[in-house]
């Protein structure tokens, strides 16, 4: 007895199904370099609960009243220092990562991106995976070390649009990686590759990752603590015994206690204690980005200049390199484990 394949009502509407989805994420960028746009942006992050722990009742006058009609002129001329044809740099490099790694990946797999703030959302990229047949997502926030007010924050998002959703897609979520051996070797290998192109040998080289407030700490974030293995690890497998690493944080916002110790105090203290020659990496960052390019690149070799330093290089984050490339294969490679 032969079986004739099902036949689909003439009026059944096309549906794509069966596909697998890769969504990496980051944290967000302006659409343009200007106050109008900074100050949206601005708006949607400042206003996450997961960023600002202080009840909105608080909160919002002071985010309303005073931040949003000062800050985004200041944040605006930042951007516009570092800005380019391809728009933001976070923008632009995890585009590129995400052409890359579907490569690396084929057909099998639809790669996409998403930042948690501004475009792409993470809900309309969701969407489109969906409509695209992808029943199967791994969600890659691409924060090494867990935060609430990145990793958790990213989950939250995509579960709000999945909550909206009548027809969901299965998915998982890449873990933390700050202690991973292909994380570590991927770091090791690229800032010794950069560190040996300087035209000056450093004297310390400088781990800067996102500070956070420290009453993060406190409540039960393990993002400290995991900075601080991740640059235990890096230091031990870049073996140097020459370079004495310093782990610091930056980006300190608003008048409470953030984590220590700060990343342009410890520039200006060591310029002033005699280090002449210093290298800063930013592990902490997928991307080079804002605080990167700006705040690293430019006002930390101001403040390490200023204060009596002679060399200073900022050098690259993983981005799109070789590197970062293999490592985030091979990561995302084994949380599809049994899908592909």
């Amino acid at each position: 007895m032969t079986h004739q394949p099902q036949q689909l009502p003439a009026d059944h509407p096309p549906v794509k199904s069966g596909g697998i989805g890769v969504l990496l994420v980051n944290l967000g960028t302006p659409d343009a370099p200007d106050a109008p746009s900074v100050k949206r942006y601005l708006a949607e992050f400042l206003s996450d609960r997961r960023v600002v722990e202080i009840p909105p009742i608080a909160w919002q006058p002071i985010l309303r009243g005073i931040i949003l009609n000062t800050r985004p002129k200041k944040s605006a001329h930042a951007y516009s220092q570092v800005w380019s044809e391809e728009g933001s740099p976070l923008m632009a490099i995890t585009r590129r990562q995400s052409a890359a790694l579907q490569d690396l990946l084929g057909e099998r797999v639809r790669v996409d991106f998403a930042m948690r703030y501004g475009n792409p959302a993470i809900g309309d990229r969701l969407q489109a995976m969906m409509d695209a047949g992808c029943e199967r997502i791994l969600l890659a926030p691409l924060y090494p070390q867990y935060s609430a007010a990145t990793t958790a924050t990213v989950v939250d998002e995509a579960s709000r649009k999945l909550a909206a959703m009548r027809w969901q897609p299965s998915l998982r979520t890449l873990p933390p990686y700050h202690d991973d051996p292909a994380y570590i070797d991927a770091l090791a290998k690229d800032l010794g590759r950069q560190v040996d192109a300087l035209d000056f040998v450093p004297e310390v080289l400088l781990l800067s990752f996102h500070g956070m407030p420290e009453r993060t700490l406190h409540l039960g974030d393990p993002y400290h603590c995991h900075c601080q293995k991740t640059a235990r690890l890096l230091e031990a497998a870049m073996a140097r015994p020459g370079l004495r690493f310093v782990t610091t944080f930056q980006s300190r916002f608003g008048r409470a206690r953030w984590l220590e110790p700060a990343t342009d105090v410890t520039l200006e203290a060591e310029a002033r204690a005699g280090t002449r020659r210093i290298a800063v990496a930013t592990p902490g960052f997928s991307a080079d980005c804002l605080e990167t390019l700006e705040e690293i690149a430019l006002q930390g070799r101001d403040q390490f200049i200023e204060a009596g330093g002679e060399n200073f290089a900022a050098l690259s984050c993983l981005n799109d390199g070789d590197a970062g490339m293999a490592m985030l294969e091979r990561l995302v490679r084994r949380e599809l484990s049994g899908w592909i």
